[in-house]
């Protein structure tokens, strides 16, 4: 028996996520799938609650679970919190307690919404792209950070960007191992022109690259990386890099597949025990509002039943599920098209559990 840790979260979340339960539980009571849910709070929803947004009773139950799936966390209503008790710093520490450290984010454009980018067709289409993100080190977990006063009396923000060799070995064995999955080639990006910890980062994926002969690497500096991805995007099979760049890069993929509401996550420990979520926050400009994409967070938990449950084949089902709404002319505002309807959170999710009864039946 597997056990899920939900937290749906701030804003859309809990709406997201609700449907996502109901896939798990259509695959738990139809397709036997073995698997246990637990609820918790986590971000602004535990801060309202218990006055932090990391309780302890949180943790707990995530590092007893096989998985956590997470909707979202932050909100408006927190944003003038001390830094320490903002909801985001809830994801931080909850990645940092489960020891993910390797961040996959897939940017796969569905045929069906190739109209949906923002780029030309002929650009995006059958792109598919694994962003492999470096998620506990780097610039947003280094030390001495914060903000102080020097003796001009003006303030200064400062941050440490550091990364140990084993840390970026440990993120580039999984990137090519990842790659031999695929189509055999990797792209690492860095900045090592000017930053020494990248220029190490680029040293340590060179070593690690001799180690898989079969497969090609190549490397890149960022802001070329962005450029190429909005340029010719398909060049990329998997892309491999730090924990800034990768959450900047990644999101920046999103729109090439139409909405970022199509993107999920997942984010892996040593021992494949994962933190899944959709990759595009809270939205509070839409919550509550029942017209969020549910998506995501699907896809996410197909991401954990393939890696964290080793279920490929009930991953894929979801995935075909999913691909089978957009084939009926089901879309959400955000990958709307001309002529066909708009439905709402809640019809969509249910579009999702009917294709998986179908294919069940």
């Amino acid at each position: 028996m597997k056990k899920v840790l939900v937290l749906p979260g701030d804003g859309i979340g809990p709406e997201v996520v609700a449907e996502t339960v109901r896939v798990l539980e259509c695959l738990r009571d139809e397709c036997g799938l073995a698997v246990e849910m637990e609820f918790g709070l986590i971000g602004g929803a535990a801060y309202d609650v218990h006055g932090q947004p990391l309780p302890e009773d949180t943790l707990k139950l995530a590092k007893e679970a096989d998985a956590v799936l997470l909707g979202a966390v932050g909100g408006r209503q927190w944003e003038t919190l001390p830094i320490a008790l903002r909801p985001e710093k809830a994801l931080l520490g909850l990645r940092a307690a489960m020891g993910v450290f390797a961040n996959l984010r897939p940017a796969v454009l569905y045929p069906q919404l190739a109209g949906a980018s923002t780029l030309r067709p002929e650009i995006v289409a059958g792109l598919d792209i694994m962003i492999v993100r470096e998620l506990v080190g780097g610039i947003y977990f280094g030390e001495p950070r914060g903000v102080r006063t020097l003796k001009t009396g003006e303030r200064q923000g400062f941050n440490t960007l550091v990364y140990s060799e084993s840390e970026i070995e440990r993120i580039a064995v999984r990137a090519f191992e990842i790659a031999r999955t695929r189509a055999h080639r990797v792209c690492s990006v860095d900045k090592a022109n000017v930053l020494e910890a990248t220029e190490l980062w680029r040293d340590v994926v060179t070593q690690v690259a001799a180690r898989y002969p079969d497969v090609a690497i190549s490397h890149m500096y960022v802001d070329n990386a962005a450029m190429q991805l909005v340029r010719a995007p398909k060049q990329f099979d998997v892309v491999v890099t730090t924990n800034m760049f990768g959450d900047i890069l990644s999101d920046a993929a999103a729109m090439l597949t139409g909405s970022i509401g199509m993107l999920p996550s997942a984010s892996l420990n040593e021992s494949d025990r994962g933190l899944y979520e959709p990759i595009h926050g809270s939205a509070p400009d839409i919550a509550g509002k029942g017209i969020a994409n549910p998506l995501a967070t699907i896809l996410s938990a197909a991401m954990m039943l393939r890696y964290s449950f080793h279920e490929p084949l009930l991953a894929a089902r979801v995935e075909a599920a999913v691909s089978k709404v957009l084939d009926d002319g089901l879309r959400t505002a955000d990958i709307q098209e001309s002529g066909f309807p708009v439905v709402g959170t809640g019809a969509m999710g249910e579009a999702v559990v009917a294709a998986l009864r179908a294919t069940h039946s």
